[in-house]
């Protein structure tokens, strides 16, 4: 009976920790990681912090306990963040052609490096385009090559503008390497460019943000293709998160360390890469569709400062779990549709298809 007790006891604490821990990761959206970085960490768990109250809850009710009421009331308090990580509902809607299609993918350098060990991925992920025929195509990681050996497969974007319906395009490039490949962010379109611009990050390095006037009948909207800085883990930090995700520790702890001060100035980099792109938003003189790869979660600053007036494509119309991420780091949110109010959604997919790191993911729109 002591025993019993005690374990009660012990849940308890744990539980009011799980519950600070909760209330810490619903603030964290508002804070700032370049000012104080620490709470980013407890975003980035939310989905699983939610998940544990949702237990506690449940054993609680099954004891016959009122400490149920705990974490009855962390839920409660965090009702709107719950939206953002799943949606309890089913899509049955058709495209109209009224509407604009809009696709989003991070296409990982069109398997350049040979990560799926798979000849085949780069025109796997040429099909899915075609098949899918949006009239505004985002593209983050996108790699162009000017090599001109006809036996050599990279000359995407002439590939591209081949068979996409969506011809005008928009791209900038943020690594030039030997005059010849290219690394960067394109979007395509099916109706005419009116203007081209970057928005201007602080820190010079291979992330970007573009946006793009589109025409379409009498309608001008401004399209915003992002790309926001990564982790960069690279072989150890993975084989670390492997480790970790089995309960395994290296002995060389310095491994994990490392690990999460990559994580740490991903945050950083991130919050002030948000604060850009959100000026700029707020000086558009059009409604904005805005698609990207944050690498960041909902709970997160980036998330809070870029969406601000706009709407999420996913909360207002996706269905299920917005999981876009594929990996070894623990699976998130982290590519997003964002809208603005006069621009209404409907059908948001977030797709099957594993051919890159990210699944891609698209809307329907109303202008």
């Amino acid at each position: 009976m002591k025993r019993l007790k005690l374990i009660g006891k012990l849940l308890l604490i744990a539980n009011s920790i799980l519950a600070i821990a909760t209330l810490l990761a619903y603030v964290a959206p508002y804070a700032n990681p370049s000012t104080f970085w620490p709470i980013a960490f407890l975003g980035l768990a939310l989905p699983y912090l939610l998940l544990l109250n949702i237990a506690f809850l449940f054993y609680w009710i099954f004891r016959g306990k009122s400490h149920f009421l705990l974490s009855l009331l962390i839920l409660i308090l965090g009702y709107k963040s719950i939206p953002n990580f799943i949606q309890l509902r089913i899509n049955t809607s058709e495209f109209k052609e009224s509407q604009l299609k809009v696709l989003s993918f991070n296409v990982r350098v069109f398997d350049l490096y040979m990560w799926s060990k798979d000849k085949s991925t780069r025109n796997k992920i040429f099909d899915f385009l075609a098949k899918e025929d949006p009239d505004i195509l985002c593209l983050q990681e996108f790699y162009h090559t000017d090599v001109q050996d006809p036996t050599y497969e990279f000359k995407t974007l002439d590939t591209l503008i081949q068979f996409l319906s969506a011809k005008n395009y928009h791209v900038y490039y943020t690594t030039n390497l030997r005059d010849q490949d290219h690394w960067g962010l394109i979007t395509f379109s099916k109706y005419p460019i009116l203007n081209k611009g970057i928005v201007p990050f602080a820190l010079n390095d291979d992330n970007s943000c573009i946006y793009t006037d589109i025409q379409k009948n009498n309608k001008i909207i401004r399209v915003y293709n992002t790309h926001l800085a990564s982790i960069k883990l690279n072989r150890h930090d993975y084989k670390a998160m492997q480790e970790i995700n089995k309960n395994e520790y290296s002995e060389d702890f310095d491994k994990e360390m490392m690990m999460l001060s990559k994580i740490r100035y991903g945050f950083v980099r991130r919050a002030s890469q948000a604060d850009s792109i959100q000026k700029s938003i707020k000086e558009s003189p059009y409604p904005v569709i805005l698609c990207g790869d944050f690498n960041d979660t909902p709970a997160s600053y980036a998330y809070k400062t870029i969406k601000g007036s706009l709407k999420d494509a996913f909360v207002e119309s996706g269905a299920g779990l917005g999981r876009t991420y594929i990996g070894e780091f623990p699976s998130f949110r982290i590519d997003y549709i964002f809208h603005d109010n006069s621009i209404l959604p409907s059908n948001f997919q977030t797709h099957s298809e594993e051919l890159s790191d990210h699944h891609p993911i698209s809307v329907y729109f109303d202008l």
